[in-house]
């Protein structure tokens, strides 16, 4: 059964088409991975098939009442509750159930004969609705995914205001999950999630009931839990049927076979066309000339296959070396307002070392960055940093980036002293070509923005990336 269908949507900015002849079917059970290069589009679809954008062609058909949940890059949950009571909330009919069967099983002991007999038929029947609908194990189902989330039992009674934006995130996710829609669209669902919660939702997306629209760069993720592999392109969506894996080789041989078909019509046409170059003046050989001509004219042309995206070129260089001690921490303590997430932490970074934080959610990695490059105090410790360190920080929220600048803007303002040329070629290396230097930074996806902070990165020559 179709409970969501797309036809010849189309989406332009300011005159220029974004994507376009686009048309998805998504069946009860469908289980879809939407893939695609970055900006062609994936987080634009999933909204206007949503209803949070308006395409600017085309028309959207929906099933009656279709129960619908839908996971932004940057969804939060604006609530005063505490994170149990927000939870409780989706259970709110049930609850009122529940009240309801309670107030009549104190009545059973006030009435008599007919009127309880009447009033237990009724209970009956109410009591075996709620059972179905889960009314006995609401709460286990709240407590599991919670915990699943990584959300244990000291932190049901905090209040939503005070939990940090991944925190916040990953609530309205376990919240989507305890609402169970008929259909849940989920735009970079791993975003903010570590291993250890990762695979515990991919499991529970392999055993939901209802259809799944995902996008996400993790292919991992994808292989586990889609069926079903829709590729954006600028003028289509491509259906494949099978996991991300599954995709990648079916879409390789798609294009080599039609890498051959292309070759062979050129082929074709370089041969009519040399013919008739040679013979459409020779009076013997006009006629033949010109009826190769006419087959030129009609002969549908063939579009150049679009390979595999371009790889960014992404060179990071240090303007000066620093000395062989970069940085040491010794019994440092992190956190906020004096509250302390993580410590006592040492460490010794020497020269060229690669290190990796891992960790559990909420363990403090990224406040452990932000206080390395002096965006946080350390609560406790002593940080002493090497000869001509020089730190460089991609921020993750990418808030650093000004909306209304184009691409152009946003690198060469950070460095107004650099020639043009310089700018376009550092921006061509992080693929920003052509009229893309002119896109405003409001106008790019999550991936092209993370794109262009990288290649302000790479600008700034420094010795010590976080």
């Amino acid at each position: 059964m179709i409970i969501l269908q797309g036809n010849k949507l189309e989406r332009s900015f300011s005159g220029e088409v974004l994507f376009d002849n686009i048309t998805i079917q998504v069946a009860q059970h469908d289980r879809i991975a939407l893939v695609g290069p970055n900006g062609a589009g994936k987080s634009t679809l999933l909204k206007i098939l949503v209803g949070e954008e308006r395409a600017s062609a085309g028309s959207i058909d929906k099933k009656r009442d279709l129960s619908l949940s839908y996971l932004a890059q940057n969804s939060r949950l604006d609530s005063s509750k505490t994170i149990f009571d927000e939870m409780l909330h989706v259970f709110e009919d049930l609850r009122k159930d529940e009240e309801r069967l309670r107030h009549m099983e104190m009545k059973m002991g006030e009435v008599e004969a007919v009127e309880l007999e009447d009033l237990m038929h009724t209970y009956d029947k109410l009591s075996e609705d709620f059972r179905q609908r889960g009314g006995f194990t609401y709460e286990n189902e709240i407590k599991a995914i919670l915990n699943g989330f990584k959300f244990d039992e000291t932190m049901w009674s905090m209040r939503i205001a005070d939990l940090s934006s991944g925190q916040n995130t990953r609530l309205a996710l376990a919240k989507m999950l305890l609402e169970k829609p008929e259909l849940l669209v989920l735009d970079e669902p791993t975003n903010h999630l570590d291993i250890e919660t990762i695979a515990w939702l991919e499991n529970y997306l392999t055993h939901y009931q209802g259809a799944l629209i995902i996008v996400s760069h993790d292919r991992y993720f994808l292989d586990k839990v889609t069926t079903v592999t829709l590729d954006l392109t600028k003028h289509s969506l491509d259906r494949y049927i099978g996991n991300y894996s599954h995709f990648m080789d079916q879409k390789a041989q798609k294009l080599l076979a039609a890498e051959k078909l292309f070759e062979k019509q050129q082929k074709e046409i370089s041969k009519l066309e040399d013919f008739v170059q040679r013979n459409i003046v020779r009076a013997s050989t006009t006629k033949r000339a010109q009826s190769r001509r006419k087959q030129l004219e009609k002969m549908e042309r063939l579009e150049k296959p679009e390979g595999y995206a371009k790889s960014a070129d992404m060179t990071f260089k240090a303007d000066k070396p620093s000395g062989n001690e970069v940085l040491n921490l010794t019994d440092a303590a992190i956190g906020y307002d004096g509250i302390s997430l993580s410590g006592p932490i040492n460490a010794d970074v020497k020269k060229l070392d690669a290190l990796a934080i891992v960790g559990p959610n909420g363990i403090g990695k990224s406040t452990l960055i932000k206080s390395i490059v002096g965006l946080l105090p350390f609560i406790q410790g002593e940080v002493k940093y090497g000869a001509n360190v020089q730190m460089g920080y991609y921020d993750q929220t990418q808030s650093s980036l000004t909306p209304g600048n184009t691409v152009l803007e946003e690198l060469w303002s950070a460095f107004p002293t650099k020639l043009e040329l310089d700018i376009r070629n550092c921006l061509g290396a992080f693929l920003f070509s052509g009229d893309d230097v002119q896109k405003t930074v409001n106008m790019l996806s999550g991936g092209e923005k993370a794109r262009l902070l990288l290649a302000k990165l790479s600008m700034e020559n420094n010795n010590l990336l976080s």
